[in-house]
């Protein structure tokens, strides 16, 4: 693999951010979740209710993509680099996941999501000069949340919508898996301040996400 210098780098990330916030321009490289699932009759307000809180999670995986992008721009060992960059390329199934099933259920993503990327991208490469512990660390508190609200998600979603609680619970697997993996790579735990400020920006996010 030839050395990439660093305007290549700053190429992949506008090619990313491009990918992201553009739709339907990102591909899941694993089978939908829901695929084999048959679709269920839901009222409009049940549609209306499970298209927001899938829209919550697709800006919630706009975030995770830009904070990847972020921390592994200023990531220091090349092997933590790799881990944000592999991480990152795992969440794009759950953003085309997510995607597909808000414009199934008649609904589109948020309008705000060009916001919450600049404003994760610019957190997670802060985190990343911090220093790969602490970059770490700040992956698995994010996915601890983030596995969090899935969950609260789980208890919320309409129960014969069978095909956004598949996409949620594969989606709250796997975001366990990368928070293991970041503990296990040297994550450290993070001042109580840190993620008090990390759940009050989530909540605004989801908040805003959920109408708009």
């Amino acid at each position: 693999m030839r050395h990439l210098r660093p305007s290549d780098h700053w190429v992949l990330q506008a090619d990313r951010l491009l990918r992201t916030l553009s739709p339907q321009a990102v591909s899941s490289q694993r089978p939908h979740p829901d695929s084999s699932i048959a679709t269920t009759t839901l009222s409009a307000e049940e549609k209306r209710h499970a298209a927001g809180l899938m829209r919550v999670n697709h800006s919630g995986e706009v975030c995770a993509q830009a904070l990847y992008q972020g921390q592994a721009l200023t990531a220091r060992l090349p092997a933590v680099r790799e881990q944000m960059a592999q991480a990152a390329r795992e969440e794009t199934d759950h953003l085309a996941w997510c995607e597909h099933r808000v414009h199934e259920l008649g609904y589109s993503t948020s309008r705000l999501n060009p916001l919450w990327y600049g404003l994760s991208f610019v957190v997670g490469a802060v985190a990343g000069l911090a220093g790969d512990e602490i970059s770490l660390g700040f992956v698995a508190e994010t996915e601890r949340q983030v596995g969090r609200h899935l969950q609260e998600h789980l208890a919320h979603l309409p129960a014969q919508d069978l095909k956004s609680r598949a996409i949620v619970a594969l989606m709250a697997e796997d975001e366990e898996r990368h928070g293991a993996q970041a503990r296990a790579a040297g994550g450290v735990a993070l001042p109580p301040p840190v993620t008090r400020l990390m759940q009050a920006m989530a909540k605004v996010m989801t908040r805003s996400a959920y109408r708009i």
